[in-house]
């Protein structure tokens, strides 16, 4: 983890000196730490990862802890620490991409100690300025996330400024000057040295949904990622309406273009597409939807700062999205048991299929099966199964992954 920058002080001056002052829940210096609150977050996995074309498995266990600070608010100032260690129970039988276990797959999950996110915030009157480390993840983490499926956070150096109007109108920008990766610090590109604007304008004051455009200006500045300088513009609306009395719908579109930025050696535009709908009744969903992250000139659309484990499939084989682009045709199907029904309350089934191909040229990359079983209990634990199965198909190699998760929660 790179150590405060010049502009990262910068950012908490700024912060702390342009605004005037607000009357909030502590009334002194002294309650401004005295009232704060700690947090304590655990996540145990276990993941199995069976690749074709490795002579051998790959099985981590790992333990992820969290402990978290924030201040109370004082005159409309807060601030908020969090450290995250990240530890291999046991013998380390796999590609954590730093450990040269090569002939394993990889689970993308070393050890680490980081300062995960220390930020200084100031709020009044719907306008609200950060400065520091922080986790930003914006609209469904498409373009935008902390990646919190792995086990270390990627987290951000920046600066944001955002207004809320009446809670319906939500305008935010984002200069962004060093992405923390989740390969720790001993990665050669563990952290990502950028400057960034991320701009995010978003209204949700329609009946029938929330509408949101943006522009996402990504100058990589490290040359090996200079191919992932992208602009990116556009927009998503996304929401739920009642059909019948137990019935609802939900539906998202979305639509952007991507060209070369800045550092990018390449010369595209190309078009990003989502759509889907599913049903909602007695507990159970089903869904479809269509995705395409296009290709021109032989240059795919990208997604670089994306909680990319979201999308395409859990058995994560399109991270990188093919030169000739990604078509995503998928289904799904999921039952929650009824709060209050006993010992299985709570529980969450879900099942996904993917049908891959590519946008130019059409040819097939493969399926793939995605099931999940989750159950929380109480405000504090949770545990989950999970599993993918990318059957290949002229792209990438037939996958098995298996994870079992257990969190807790102070």
């Amino acid at each position: 983890m790179t150590k405060y920058s010049t502009p990262l002080l910068s950012a908490f001056v700024v912060s702390a000196l342009s605004m005037p002052a607000m009357a909030a829940d502590a009334s002194s210096v002294a309650e401004f730490f005295k009232k704060g609150d700690f947090g304590l977050d655990f996540r145990y996995r276990l993941e199995n990862v069976d690749q074709a074309g490795l002579p051998q498995e790959a099985t981590a266990s790992t333990l992820r802890t969290k402990l978290w600070y924030k201040t109370a608010t004082y005159e409309g100032f807060s601030a908020f620490g969090e450290f995250e260690v990240s530890k291999s129970i046991g013998k380390e039988t796999y590609n954590n991409t730093i450990n040269g276990k090569v002939t394993r797959p990889v689970i993308a999950d070393p050890e680490s100690t980081e300062l995960n996110q220390a930020y200084l915030k100031y709020s009044r009157s719907g306008f609200t300025v950060k400065g520091g480390r922080m986790g930003i993840n914006l609209d469904n983490q498409r373009f935008i996330g902390t990646v919190g499926w792995r086990q270390n956070d990627q987290t951000y150096d920046a600066a944001s400024f955002s207004y809320s109007l009446d809670k319906e109108l939500t305008a935010t920008y984002v200069y962004v000057w060093n992405v923390n990766r989740i390969f720790s610090d001993d990665h050669p590109l563990g952290n990502l040295d950028t400057n960034s604007h991320i701009f995010n304008v978003s209204y949700s004051g329609l009946d029938f949904g929330k509408l949101t455009a943006y522009g996402y200006f990504l100058d990589m500045d490290d040359a090996p990622v200079f191919g992932l300088s992208s602009r990116t513009i556009g927009a998503r609306f996304a929401g739920k309406a009642k059909v019948a009395d137990g019935v609802k719908i939900s539906y998202e579109a979305e639509y952007a273009n991507q060209a070369d930025y800045k550092s990018n050696p390449g010369d595209y535009s190309a078009s990003y597409v989502h759509v889907a709908a599913k049903g909602h009744m007695a507990g159970f969903i089903l869904g479809a939807g269509y995705e395409l992250l296009g290709s021109d000139n032989g240059i795919s659309f990208k997604t670089p700062l994306a909680t990319l484990h979201k999308f395409n499939g859990f058995a994560d084989k399109f991270l990188g999205t093919p030169a000739a682009g990604l078509q995503d045709i998928y289904a799904v199907a999921a039952y929650k048991v009824a709060k209050d029904s006993g010992v299985l309350s709570g529980l969450l089934i879900k099942v996904w299929y993917h049908d891959f191909s590519a946008d130019a040229g059409g040819a097939d990359y493969g399926s793939e099966i995605d099931w999940l079983i989750a159950k929380k209990f109480g405000k504090n634990y949770m545990v989950s199964l999970k599993g993918a199965h990318y059957d290949a198909d002229g792209f990438a190699t037939d996958t098995d992954k298996v994870w079992l998760t257990l969190g807790a929660k102070f």
